[in-house]
């Protein structure tokens, strides 16, 4: 077809398409060959759950299987130790994994520690082991909450710290007395006569001036101690019949315990004790003498007691004229 407008006899022009633009003078970049990507859906909340319990499980699977730790993050595309600890926790190390010194107990103690929400310095203190051992043995068991406020925390590691020192006194101790209980042996009867005469003049009941009393009466909490006595008036020949025994105590105690358990050390039935004598609490006061192992006091009472008490009191005279009368230098 020709343009109405051109002569009659030319020659007809085509209009002459665009050329495409050259990137390099543009500076633009030309699309890729191919297909145009389409991005791939974000997975959900229920999604990522389910993978990340898949990669938990496997992650554990790897570790029972012996494998260590980094071994696992490249399997499986971990980048950080972290996510990987959540990954494992709980699940504990392989035995390869463990020092081949290590002592079974004090890495058995280190998890129990661990487990009750101590700290690594606090663990490392107490078992005298390096911070590296204690993490070695414990990394994989949850960290625990904080248990303590500052100050707690600083009174607790000051007391964590002196433990092996008031532990090596208390070993110190131990021996000292057992070698000076060895030094005693056997004790000949005079010899259990003058400590019961020494013993009755410290705590038994004493004549006064002003208050004449003539009787034996001897009252003490201490088990040895009335073990003791009670020997000593049997070395006398005292009769038993003449013993009156009885239980003095708190009323917060266990007062049938206490009672049961005073009648055992005196050989006598709970029946033959006389009726306790109960002591009314006061809440003013601040006792200590509590718990357990408070068994309040054994008061002994001899009857018709009189001469034996003068007696008591003469051969106390005796022994201290006798240590008057001496001069008593250090043992050889």
């Amino acid at each position: 077809m020709t343009s109405d407008n051109a002569p009659h006899g030319a020659t007809p022009t085509i209009p002459a398409q665009a050329a495409p633009a050259d990137p390099v003078l543009t500076g633009s970049t030309p699309p890729p060959p191919g297909p145009v990507p389409v991005p791939a859906p974000q997975a959900g909340p229920a999604e990522t759950d389910r993978a990340e319990t898949d990669l938990r499980e496997r992650a554990r699977a790897l570790r029972r299987a012996g494998h260590s730790r980094r071994s696992i993050r490249e399997q499986l595309g971990i980048r950080s130790e972290d996510r990987l600890g959540r990954l494992l926790q709980g699940e504990p190390p392989p035995e390869w994994t463990r020092r081949p010194r290590a002592k079974d107990h004090l890495r058995a103690r280190a998890r129990e520690l661990r487990l009750e929400g101590r700290t690594y310095d606090e663990i490392s203190a107490e078992l005298d082991v390096s911070k590296s051992s204690v993490s070695l043995w414990v990394r994989d068991l949850p960290r625990p909450a904080p248990r303590m406020t500052p100050e707690e925390k600083a009174r607790h590691m000051n007391e964590v710290r002196w433990e092996p020192l008031r532990r090596e006194r208390d070993a110190e101790r131990r021996a000292v007395k057992a070698a000076a209980h060895a030094e005693i042996g056997q004790l000949s009867e005079r010899e259990l006569f003058m400590i019961g005469v020494a013993l009755y003049w410290a705590e038994g009941a004493k004549d006064k001036a002003y208050d004449r009393r003539e009787a034996v009466g001897f009252i003490n909490s201490d088990p040895g101690v009335v073990h003791v006595y009670l020997a000593w008036l049997r070395l006398l020949g005292v009769e038993e019949s003449r013993w009156r025994l009885r239980v003095h105590i708190h009323e917060t105690a266990d007062i049938e315990a206490a009672e049961r358990y005073w009648a055992e050390l005196a050989g006598f039935d709970p029946a033959a004790l006389q009726r306790t004598t109960v002591k009314r609490h006061n809440p003013a006061t601040n006792r200590r003498n509590t718990g357990s192992a408070y068994r309040g006091c054994l008061f002994v009472k001899v009857l018709d007691a009189a001469d034996l008490y003068r007696r008591i009191e003469g051969w106390w005279c005796g022994i201290v004229s006798a240590v008057e009368g001496q001069d008593l230098g250090p043992a050889e």
